[in-house]
């Protein structure tokens, strides 16, 4: 596979039920690339997932948007058998996705890591047998009072932030582009420093 093809996985949970929720916020964000790039999501023949493709531009990088069609703590097999197809290394791999020690409507991105408690990343970097791809990491904020975090990413967004939450997943869309044109570390520049981190 060529070397400016980047596979982008949106992580969420399947389902009407789960459709709005915090945690399927990464999978917002590829739906939003996919408006952009003007392609429609369809069941990949080989993985577990429903796959986009196209390019950011006329000769610019190819983007493979992905979303599982399994739930949040199984993503990893689906990103695997996506990496296998398309030939993609690990350091081409961008997973987006909710982050609960991020304020909301902030984002950072980072290289590698922990899951940080995250089952999606957790799958994935046990699937992958490397946690080194790259996060677009969509701050959600932490849960209110003594609410549990889990009960917390699977609610639906706050009226207050879905005014916001547009916004947010754009530049999201944006730092995926971002990272696919110019790379990691221009990428957490122009976002980091615009976000003042």
């Amino acid at each position: 596979m060529a070397a400016d093809t980047w596979l982008v996985v949106g992580l969420g949970n399947p389902g009407e039920k789960y459709a709005k929720n915090r945690h399927n916020v990464g999978q917002f964000v590829v739906d939003e690339l996919a408006k952009r790039l003007g392609a429609s999501f369809s069941r990949h023949n080989k993985a577990n997932a429903r796959t986009a493709e196209g390019r950011t531009a006329p000769g610019g990088p190819k983007l493979v948007l992905a979303k599982s069609n399994g739930y949040m703590n199984t993503s990893g097999g689906p990103v695997s058998q996506l990496v296998d197809y398309y030939g993609i290394d690990v350091d081409h791999v961008v997973v987006v996705h909710d982050e609960l020690d991020l304020p909301f409507d902030t984002l950072k991105l980072k290289v590698g890591g922990g899951h940080g408690g995250h089952n999606g990343l957790r799958d994935i970097s046990a699937a992958l047998g490397d946690p080194g791809y790259l996060r677009v990491r969509v701050g959600v904020g932490r849960p209110p009072g003594r609410q549990d975090a889990a009960d917390f990413v699977l609610k639906d967004f706050a009226g207050s932030e879905r005014e916001v939450l547009p916004v947010l997943v754009g530049d999201a869309a944006d730092a995926v582009e971002l990272i696919a044109s110019e790379g990691m570390q221009a990428a957490q520049l122009r976002v980091h420093t615009a976000a003042g981190a």
